[in-house]
């Protein structure tokens, strides 16, 4: 057994990691359950298996087709979403739906039906998955689309590596003129401005997201820079491409680099590094979607005992009281996070049964990990989501209660028909147990 980490480095589990490389090939016979791995980018233990099995996909690397007519892509689960913008942009296409980093797996993209900066136009990643099939432990392959067996198709997006090993899948990818975006950024004094210009931006802008100042407090509260973006003509200013170059973080300090006292400085000088109120400018698609993967491992800077990230939504009804409570909170606990992101979700209803998004106001910051301290203010967190009636996201979570898993995600008992017998992670056997 081998010490297991996700992105957010906690918990550390121990498990088995057995690669696959041939999606023809019966999964291989197994005592202990098992879990299909992609990236393991997602930060808590919905990607571990204490105690049991890491099916590893990396090695399902393979392109199966493309047509550029069409932008529709057929790949291999392992394929990371980097690999498919390298194929495609450069043939005027582009990922239906990316998440903050590119270094995500196809297959885990689907099993937590990843959302971006598009929600409110193009719902989830799972909207655009035309089919895939399904592996399971007893050798049984099932074809899923939305009309062929469509059950196992809805389980399975968001369905948290549960249901089976996702061998392939087929996407249809979006038209664009070329990598470079048209992108203005709004500064913003409160939560009420930022409900403000998101509403008047999500007709117009195909791409929506704010960055807030966790930390500032009373008429400050929620104050931030707000995002939005379309994709721009192709290389309007023929601007040269970015060096590719990245910054790296070579080693795990003996301590989290994030505390209060970096983060109020971080906070400040970030929220008045743009001294017009509206600033314009044509970027490139990789710093306006990835702007965190130019800096390799920078999870590192959370020091050994890592770091928990909170993602939540708030239905709309409540979503101003339930977001200022939820700031609030934050602020007076004195810690957070550099990158606190809040966005409105569209209102297209996800297809998993077990989908994060919907309809609402989702907030999500990095917290270093401070033991009892963190978890208490984290728990304090689920409460105000739990009585807002929202949820929070179980590919970011580490930490969260059985029963407050089960009031978010409703629908948690029919999923558990379709979990393969010889599958399970940490993150089901803390929720569901």
């Amino acid at each position: 057994m081998a010490a297991g980490r996700s992105w957010g480095r906690y918990p550390v589990t121990s498990e088995r990691v057995v690669p696959l490389s041939d999606r023809l090939a019966p999964l291989p016979p197994a005592q202990l359950p098992v879990l299909p791995l992609g990236n393991a980018r997602s930060y808590g233990d919905s990607c571990l298996n204490d105690g049991g099995i890491l099916l590893s996909t990396k090695n399902l690397d393979r392109f199966i087709a493309f047509d550029p007519s069409t932008g529709v892509v057929t790949c291999e689960t392992g394929v990371q979403f980097a690999d498919i913008l390298d194929l495609v942009v450069p043939q005027g296409w582009f990922l239906p739906v990316t998440p903050g980093t590119r270094f995500v797996t196809v297959g885990g993209a689907i099993a937590n039906d990843v959302h971006g900066k598009n929600h409110h136009r193009a719902g989830t990643f799972g909207h655009h998955i035309i089919a895939f099939e399904l592996l399971r432990t007893d050798g049984s392959r099932l074809l899923c689309t939305p009309e062929e067996n469509a059950d196992w198709f809805a389980a399975t997006i968001g369905g948290l590596g549960l249901t089976g090993l996702v061998t392939w899948a087929r996407i249809q990818l979006r038209r664009i003129a070329g990598p470079w975006m048209a992108s203005e950024t709004h500064r913003f004094e409160s939560l009420e401005e930022f409900f403000s210009i998101s509403d008047a931006s999500d007709s117009d802008y195909e791409y929506t997201v704010s960055w807030i100042d966790c930390v500032a407090s009373g008429k400050a509260l929620g104050r931030g820079l707000f995002s939005r973006a379309n994709h721009a003509p192709a290389n309007p200013d023929m601007r040269p491409l970015p060096s590719g170059r990245r910054l790296s973080v070579p080693l795990t300090p003996p301590f989290s680099l994030i505390n209060s006292l970096s983060l109020k400085a971080f906070n400040h000088l970030y929220y008045h590094r743009q001294r017009k109120r509206v600033e314009h400018s044509t970027v490139h698609y990789e710093p306006f979607f990835y702007p965190l993967d130019s800096v390799v491992n920078w999870n590192r800077a959370y020091g050994p005992r890592g770091f928990l990230q909170y993602q939540c939504v708030i239905p709309p009804q409540f979503a101003f009281d339930g977001m200022a409570e939820l700031i609030k909170e934050i602020s007076r606990s004195g810690t957070g996070s550099f990158l606190a992101v809040l966005k409105q979700f569209g209102q297209s209803p996800s297809r998993g049964m077990l989908s994060f998004p919907r309809p609402g106001t989702t907030l999500a910051l990095d917290f270093p990990n401070e033991g009892k301290t963190t978890f208490d203010l984290l728990r304090r967190l689920d409460d105000v989501v739990a009585d807002a009636g929202g949820a929070v996201y179980p590919a970011k979570d580490a930490r969260m209660s059985g029963p407050h898993f089960r009031t978010y995600f409703p629908h948690w008992k029919a999923f558990g028909a379709f979990i393969d017998p010889g599958i399970s992670s940490s993150f089901w056997r803390r929720v569901s147990e």
